[in-house]
């Protein structure tokens, strides 16, 4: 903690024995001073919980898998939706009508059709974010996918008002919005500390398998000519919701919210049954105390209220504002625009199928994320979200000079070429792989981490609502860029790609293999950035731990940047 003086004794930093016949002890909070320094002797269990061979965490994997199904339902709607616009019954129910009585849809109602969903999980995550800490993480994920059923009913029950459609899209998505909170957030808290990074991705990796499956869905029902076309792959969104609201009552609860609302045997099962190990292990106990004296802490400070998320005490402020960032360049990477509007982009390239470029891109969108299991907790979220921000901007510089100068060499009324065409293609599908590996997943996992527990649904709440937000403007207002400025587009996301790289190697922390609760001291302590790679929480230091070169750099900025992190 930075306000623990750096003089105390190791001696003083000794957990103390309680003949209390209690479980857990909470501290006495006497004055700020020891409060601190009672907290600190409750930063690492005194023993550590030992990390067994991958199998053994096959059951948590799969736990995990069915807690991450959340962002299966998100990306099914993005994979589904794309292909709506396409299809003729569809368009003729809702869309506009020619003077010489063809269907189509304009540039606003292309957009609303496609964002409004953004909308609602807008709203949805601002307005239901605390029922985490209400009603739990598992049946707070129970409910909101009841809400996203309710606007699913309202859809499917459309038949040609289009402001019925959406009324149904803006329920559905505040139902999705409040799961992309709680599905991570839950999955921070149920995954062993060094394999949270991996099993964190498994939000990601649902919703690149639901793009895909979504994708071929619209695949398969192009060949119809009725509402089969569109209410098929809405239907089947009720068998998903159904398998999820089911696995909740399968996976353990977090143990962060058991102990916090008094269940502590529940909450050392839990513990135990993630990290394969028996309820009676030491290091089961050891993880309780650590977890119980940073809950204790924090209700000392006082409930927290929506001013406090903007409180610099704790850098709370800094930590909303990184992950606030980070969540609005996810959308920023331009990601949706190829995911949204595949479909649509890629007629202009001239391809016979356009649907199957979509399959393309889902199949790449889904291997690519198994990829980002190993390098998360491999190379570390900074590295990852560096090298990716790089790679998509070459990955940019060449799809948008090619579409620019080479696509239609005879002009933009003239045919296009089929080289430029294909080439546009492969690197859509390098950026992709270079997103899914490293973007994609990774920014859930840095924002499910990074707040402590007393804010962590507020400060979600407002993190993801940025990444809702973004995602809104960027489908809505898609079709008019496009329609003014064409491939010229991809320089946009290009320029916003290397502002990203240099936003994460100035404020972002390596969290790899630390519990929550060293990330918050982390945090705490100031250390800065760049150099938190080198740093250890306070129960692990030596003497030979300089703890002022992590909080302070001298060298100038392009030796800050381009030495070795």
């Amino acid at each position: 903690m930075s306000d623990i003086a750096e003089d105390t004794p190791a001696a003083q930093l000794e957990p103390s024995v309680s003949n209390s016949n209690s479980n857990l002890s909470a501290p006495s909070f006497k004055n700020d001073k020891d409060d601190l320094n009672e907290f600190e002797t409750h930063q690492e269990p005194a023993i550590e919980i030992p990390k067994k061979p991958a199998s053994a965490y096959i059951t948590i994997s799969i736990f995990c898998t069915m807690i991450g199904f959340g962002g299966f339902i998100c990306g099914w709607d993005t994979g589904t939706i794309g292909g709506f616009l396409a299809h003729p019954d569809y368009l003729r129910r809702f869309g506009s009508k020619h003077h010489d009585g063809t269907y189509y849809f304009s540039n606003v109602r292309t957009g609303l059709v496609v964002s409004i969903f953004n909308i609602g999980g807008l709203i949805g995550c601002l307005t239901l974010g605390d029922l985490a800490n209400r009603i739990g993480r598992k049946m707070a994920l129970v409910a909101v996918v009841i809400i996203f059923m309710v606007g699913l009913v309202i859809q499917i029950a459309s038949i040609d008002k289009w402001y019925q459609y959406f009324i149904g899209r803006i329920i559905s998505g505040m139902g999705v919005g409040a799961i992309s909170i709680f599905s991570p957030m839950l999955l921070s808290e149920v995954a062993p500390k060094h394999l949270r990074g991996t099993l964190g991705s498994m939000y990601q990796l649902m919703v690149t398998f639901g793009i895909f499956l979504g994708d071929c869905t619209n695949y398969g029902t192009k060949a119809y000519d009725n509402s089969v076309q569109w209410r098929v792959p809405l239907g089947l969104s009720f068998a998903w919701c159904l398998f999820m609201i089911a696995a909740m009552f399968f996976v353990p609860e977090s143990p962060r919210y058991l102990i916090e609302v008094g269940k502590i045997e529940e909450a050392k099962q839990s513990i135990a049954t993630s990290n394969k190990v028996s309820i009676d292990d030491p290091a089961v106990q050891g993880e309780a105390d650590l977890i119980q004296a940073g809950i204790e802490a924090e209700r000392a400070a006082g409930n927290a209220s929506w001013g406090e998320l903007f409180s610099t005490k704790g850098k709370v402020v800094q930590r909303l504002f990184m992950c606030c960032m980070l969540q609005s360049l996810q959308q920023l990477t331009g990601c949706n625009y190829f995911f949204y509007y595949g479909t649509i982009v890629f007629q202009a390239v001239g391809l016979s199928d356009s649907y199957e470029t979509s399959i393309v891109f889902g199949i790449v969108n889904f291997a690519s994320t198994f990829v980002a299991f190993y390098v998360v907790d491999r190379f570390g979220r900074r590295r990852c979200l560096m090298w990716g921000a790089a790679a998509m901007v070459a990955c940019y510089v060449v799809y948008a000079s090619v579409g620019v100068t080479r696509l239609h060499p005879h002009g933009n009324d003239g045919p296009t070429s089929k080289g430029a065409g294909n080439c546009m293609i492969v690197f859509s599908c390098f950026f992709i792989f270079c997103f899914a590996c490293t973007w994609a997943p990774i920014c859930w996992v840095v924002v499910s981490e990074t707040f402590p527990l007393k804010i962590k649904p507020k400060g979600m709440a407002i993190a993801n609502g940025f990444n809702w937000f973004w995602n809104f403007l960027i489908s809505f207002f898609t079709p008019f860029i496009t329609g003014a400025i064409n491939f010229y587009y991809g320089y946009v996301f290009m320029g916003c790609m290397v502002f990203a790289y240099c936003y994460v190697f100035f404020f972002v922390p390596e969290t790899k293999g630390l519990t929550l609760e060293e990330v918050n001291e982390m945090w705490e302590e100031g250390i800065l950035p760049w150099k938190s790679p080198e740093w250890l929480p306070a129960s692990k230091r030596d003497a030979s731990v300089d703890m002022d070169a992590l909080q302070h750099d001298d060298k100038p900025m392009y030796k800050r940047m381009f030495s070795k992190n």
